[in-house]
C-alpha cells in the first residue's frame, strides 16, 4: 500500500526578490542602464529594453548581447558607491503577512539575480529576512535553475514539493528547466499576459492568492 503524505507536508517555496518581494524596477532599470553605458554597451534606452533582458536568464541575456559580465559587475559596484539606491526600494504591499503565514509550515528561500549583499541590505530596512532560511543571489550562481537544484538538495525536498515564485518570463522558464512548480505573480516586472505566454503552473494576482494555491491542499 502506498504511503499517504499528510495534507500539510512542508513545501520549499523559492521566491524571486525584485518585483516579487520588493518594488524595485525603477531603481534597477536605472542602475543597469548606467552600468551598461559605463562599459560601452548602451543596450537600454527604455524600461522595455530592460524588461526584455528578463525573457531569459538575465546574465545569459547580457552575454548574448556581447556584455562582459566581469566589467558589468565592476561597474555595478562603482554605481553602488555613488547612489544609495537601496533607500528607494519598498516592500510589495500585502506581502509581509503572507510570508509570515507561509513560513509557519514551509521552508522559504530567496533565489535572485541580485547579489546576496544587496538583498540583505534591503532586508535590514524591513522585517522580511526573518521569514527566509536561505538567500541565493548572483554571488552563488548566475543560473537560477542551478540554485533551485542546490536548495532542493540542501533541504531534501522533491521537485513536486518545490515552488518557484517569480515575476518574469525568464523566472518561469528557469523554474520549468528545474522541474519545479512555477508560479507567476502579476504584480511584478512582467505583466500577466507576458507571463501567460510561458505557461506557468499558476498565476496569482495578489500576494494573498499565494495562500490559496491548490498545492497546499494536495495529498501526494
Amino acid at each position: 500500500m502506498l504511503a499517504v503524505k499528510p495534507r500539510n507536508s512542508p513545501k520549499l517555496l523559492l521566491f524571486d526578490f525584485d518585483g516579487v518581494i520588493v518594488d524595485s524596477l525603477h531603481v534597477y532599470s536605472k542602475a543597469v542602464k548606467w552600468c551598461l553605458e559605463r562599459i560601452g554597451k548602451p543596450l537600454i534606452s527604455s524600461t522595455e529594453d530592460y524588461l526584455n533582458l528578463f525573457e531569459e536568464n538575465f546574465y545569459e541575456a547580457l552575454e548574448r548581447r556581447g556584455v562582459d559580465l566581469t566589467a558589468f559587475l565592476t561597474a555595478l559596484k562603482e554605481y553602488s558607491t555613488l547612489v544609495n539606491y537601496y533607500e528607494n526600494v519598498n516592500v510589495i504591499p500585502g506581502i509581509l503577512p503572507v510570508l509570515e503565514e507561509l513560513s509557519h509550515n514551509n521552508i522559504l528561500a530567496i533565489i535572485s539575480s541580485n547579489s546576496r549583499g544587496a538583498i540583505e541590505r534591503i532586508f535590514s530596512r524591513f522585517s522580511v529576512g526573518k521569514f527566509f532560511k536561505s538567500i541565493m543571489g548572483s554571488d552563488d550562481s548566475y543560473s537560477k535553475k542551478n540554485k533551485m537544484e542546490k536548495l532542493m538538495a540542501v533541504y531534501g525536498i522533491s521537485k513536486n514539493d518545490t515552488l518557484y515564485i517569480g515575476d518574469t518570463a525568464g523566472d518561469i522558464r528557469e523554474g520549468k528547466l528545474a522541474g519545479v512548480i512555477t508560479v507567476g505573480v502579476a504584480w511584478g516586472w512582467h505583466p500577466k499576459d507576458r507571463l501567460e505566454n510561458v505557461k506557468p503552473d499558476y498565476i496569482v494576482n495578489s500576494p494573498e492568492e499565494l495562500l490559496k494555491l491548490p498545492v497546499f491542499d494536495q495529498i501526494k
